[in-house]
């Protein structure tokens, strides 16, 4: 339905969506498929599965053999500094920093992509479950604010959305890290099983498992299994990781009621004031600049934790309890052991799987026997194990020419192993985001500055995250085994979360157990501003089950009148 206002054409739908990364994607495939004619707004380019530039390109394809030039650099200053080398193949996922400006009081690492399918395309795919451990512990330990669900309430949802999206893991039976709907798990190679004889053998309560990931094992869905290429950061073709555009946004889209704008940057949510509901969402035309109002009966905000944050700041709502932009976390990372192996020397592996293994948490689980009394919560650990290729012997090795050469170039080298502890940051209200109305970005928009660190708690876990993987390592055979600590800031794990925490009170929180803002009733946010607290495994599943969930809640409140 078409309105003419000062000019400018808006048009009314069920339900809006702001942004199209892992959560909008599962919010414009639920709604979408629960009937309601849904318009999806997206700030960057389209892209359509299978546009994936790089995705098929050897090295020898690619400029300057994958490396960005120092002139090109110029435009990702901040995002270059985190050690995520930038190059040809990827470039094209990265915002540049000089069109989208951010300040830091302390060091901030925001890696963002804005286009179509956002960071479900760039993302790591890492996918476990929360427990009650993570849900109650701010209530036990009486940290900032109860989670007002508990793992009872989004189960079945994680149920739900592993089904769809295809999750491959083991069975483990861990009350910490509870199992899920998977498909075939990879398989661990001869050095990361010995390794988890190792660990488990000697120490009790620790496991080692393979990774559970958002990669698939099988076919799944209509979507191709996993070649083992290990290029998933350039979009896959064959759509075997979960993405928005190999599966959600197909989904939707299918159903014949989702509408997809790219290139629109959200100004405000517009809420009518004797009311007190959004009524529609104000955009810029970023082709344009034109200025466009678009209606509908729910919001849905799904811009990132950070970039909903924004929205609802400058949408001046969801800011009672004074909480909007505090409680800012990430995890703590980028420490850990390493060590070499003997042994082995007549075995390798296939492919280049695009997983590793994983230690769940072992400290801090509620009982004396783990407790550790210098620190509250705990980590996991992420890593895997290989052998040196070609490249890490050439400076050993006489340079030369010939079969002789040719032939050491084909041999690999020792088996090596490394473990990196993912940690949880305490939800801290001084940590914040706030808006900044004297930074504009390149369409006259305010722009964030953070406020952020990892405090004492943090710092205080690190010694033990480095020298318990050093003591598995060594009670496994491993020599040569080193820790390291390469440092680690707010930001740079690419899991902010918190900003718009949910809770049970009104006045310490700015959404419900629903995921809706308090203020606003028809207001959903899902992504990670609307976490209570961070655990120490990765997010985004728990952001996916969160969404379905509030989606069907949305609906059903609609059919009931209450919305």
């Amino acid at each position: 339905m078409y309105f003419q206002s000062n000019g400018t054409a808006e048009v009314t739908y069920d339900a809006i969506v702001i942004g199209s990364g892992i959560s909008g994607g599962w919010a414009a495939k639920e709604l979408s498929e629960k009937g309601l004619k849904t318009l999806v707004l997206e700030r960057g380019r389209d892209v359509k599965h299978l546009d994936y530039p790089t995705a098929s390109l050897d090295p020898w394809d690619l400029e300057y053999r994958d490396a960005m030039t120092q002139e090109e650099l110029k435009d990702y200053e901040k995002q270059n500094r985190t050690g995520y080398t930038m190059r040809q193949s990827t470039k094209h996922w990265w915002v540049k920093d000089t069109e989208n400006p951010y300040s830091e009081i302390k060091r901030f690492d925001w890696m963002r992509g804005y286009h179509v399918g956002g960071r479900s395309l760039m993302w790591g795919r890492q996918s476990y479950r929360w427990s009650d451990l993570d849900f109650e512990a701010n209530a036990k330990e009486g940290v900032a604010a109860d989670w007002p669900i508990r793992y009872a309430d989004i189960a079945p949802w994680y149920d739900y959305v592993e089904k769809f999206a295809g999750i491959s893991g083991s069975k483990d039976g861990l009350p910490q890290l509870p199992d899920g709907q998977f498909l075939p798990p990879m398989e661990l190679n001869c050095l990361e099983q010995h390794v988890k004889k190792g660990i488990e053998s000697n120490f009790k309560g620790r496991n080692l498992l393979i990774g559970r990931v958002a990669n698939l094992t099988q076919e799944h869905n209509g979507r191709g299994s996993c070649k083992f290429r290990n290029r998933c950061i350039r979009g896959c073709p064959f759509g075997a990781y979960f993405s928005s555009n190999a599966a959600t946004l197909p989904a939707a889209e299918k159903t014949g009621n989702m509408t997809l704008r790219p290139h629109s940057i959200v100004h405000s949510i517009i809420v009518d004031p004797g009311s007190r509901k959004a009524k529609g969402v104000r955009i810029i035309d970023a082709e344009t600049l034109e200025t466009k109002e678009f209606y509908s009966k729910i919001v849905f905000v799904c811009a990132s934790a950070l970039g909903s944050t924004q929205i609802l700041m400058q949408s001046k709502i969801g800011m009672a309890s004074g909480e909007l932009g505090h409680n800012l976390m990430d995890h703590h990372f980028r420490c850990g052991a390493r060590g070499t192996y003997d042994g082995f020397e007549d075995q390798y592996y296939s492919g280049r799987r695009p997983n590793g293994i994983y230690i769940p948490r072992f400290v801090n689980l509620g009982d004396k026997e783990t407790e550790r009394k210098d620190y509250l919560r705990g980590w996991g650990y992420q890593g895997g194990a290989g052998r040196d290729a070609w490249s890490t012997v050439v400076p050993e090795m006489m340079i030369g020419v010939g079969k002789e050469f040719k032939d050491k170039l084909l041999q690999p080298g020792p088996w090596q192993m490394s473990v990196t502890a993912f940690a949880e940051c305490l939800p801290y209200h001084e940590n914040k985001v706030t808006l900044n109305e004297d930074v504009r970005d390149v369409y006259g928009l305010p722009t964030l500055t953070f406020d952020c660190e990892f405090k004492e708690n943090e710092q205080k876990m690190r010694a033990d995250m480095m020298n318990d993987a050093a003591e598995m390592l060594e009670a496994s055979g491993l020599k040569n085994v080193e820790t390291y600590d390469a440092n680690s800031w707010p930001g740079l794990g690419i899991h902010e979360m918190g900003t718009a925490r949910m809770g049970r009170d009104p006045k310490t929180s700015v959404l419900n157990g629903n995921n809706q803002l308090h203020d606003v009733k028809n207001v959903f946010v899902t992504d990670g501003a609307c976490m209570t607290s961070a655990s120490c495994v990765n997010p985004s599943l728990t952001y996916m089950a969160l969404t379905a969930r509030a989606v069907n809640f949305a609906v059903e409140e609609l059919k009931k009148l209450n919305l």
